[in-house]
């Protein structure tokens, strides 16, 4: 038998554990399991792979940043099943798990529009079984993760920031790009109102300047940007994220450094809104944090370069990094 062409080429460039090249989603997504867990309160779509079992095979869950969904960790999954056990969720109001009605409660309250990701997740821990996981989170969702690792202790083993969001850190040390958040917001919305492959591929591109959009994630973006009930939890995700009094919903330093669990500080040289000074901050405030920059990344380094990333994380969840 001949063997496969390598037809993935450039940036991004990836192989399977079976060493053929991987050339789609579906692919990178082989051995995986995709389920829709119904807990009563919400039902999360979960995509799981079989992983390592034993003290070192911890559950993690892969959590996405706004308007993504589950397959922002598809060329993962595998990999790092051979030494955890991965789980990359749809949030509430994304991808296809469930729209509830958004909490109104104000910042700092147990319960507002922010905390319901939070409490998807436990919930989904609760049923599942699991007492206490791992929590990589990207973007949004690492503004969860600061949520796990700050307020629910008990629940959380390891945190993974992965250039994350939702955190005001002290501007003498880190600036803020406000014209990458402009940029966002534009094209967050334009692709919401109207999710052609070009506006899509514009707001994807904010994600990844370097470049890593294929035509088959625009197609998959726009597959659950197009779901109306979805788009409609979008639209009002967006309006609550651009808010006025978002800022009030900020971890601040004074929470930051009350995490203690260990932690990997996750950056990248390219990242916008929070350059590497940001993960240099965040390495300082939390107690005992390791921290790796990748190169030739922007927004989504655990697509852009998953070896790298998948490497990284290995090696900090068995405490080798």
């Amino acid at each position: 038998m001949q063997p496969l062409p390598a037809i993935r080429e450039g940036r991004g460039a990836d192989r399977c554990p079976w060493g053929v090249i991987c050339v789609t989603i579906h692919v990178d997504l082989l051995g995986c399991e995709t389920r829709f867990i119904d807990t009563g309160k919400y039902v999360t779509r979960c995509i799981s792979a079989p992983g390592a079992k034993g003290a070192e095979g911890e559950h993690v869950f892969l959590l996405h940043g706004g308007g993504g969904h589950a397959e922002t960790y598809s060329r993962n999954m595998t990999r790092l099943a051979k030494v955890c056990q991965p789980h990359a969720i749809d949030f509430i109001w994304h991808g296809m798990s469930s729209r509830p009605t958004y909490s109104d409660g104000p910042p700092r309250a147990p319960e507002n529009w922010l905390t319901q990701f939070t409490d998807q997740l436990l919930n989904l821990m609760d049923h599942m079984g699991i007492e206490k996981a791992v929590v990589e989170g990207e973007s949004l969702g690492g503004w969860i993760a600061y949520d796990m690792a700050i307020n629910h202790p008990d629940r959380t083993s390891k945190v993974i920031l992965n250039t994350t969001w939702g955190m005001h850190l002290d501007p003498e040390h880190v600036h803020e790009g406000d014209s990458d958040l402009d940029a966002l917001r534009q094209t967050s919305m334009n692709a919401l109102l109207n999710p052609t492959p070009e506006l899509l591929r514009k707001r994807l591109e904010w994600l990844m300047p370097l470049g890593g959009v294929t035509d088959e994630l625009v197609d998959l973006r726009r597959a659950l940007w197009s779901i109306p009930e979805t788009r409609t939890a979008l639209i009002e995700y967006y309006e609550r994220l651009f808010a006025p009094n978002i800022a009030e919903f900020y971890w601040q330093e004074a929470d930051i450094v009350k995490i203690t669990c260990p932690t990997l500080v996750l950056w990248t040289d390219k990242n916008p809104i929070h350059g590497e000074d940001a993960a240099h901050r965040l390495e300082a405030l939390i107690p005992g944090a390791k921290k790796h920059i990748m190169r030739g990344c922007a927004h989504w380094p655990q697509w852009e370069r998953p070896e790298e990333h998948d490497d990284v994380v290995s090696r900090f969840l068995l405490g080798t990094l």
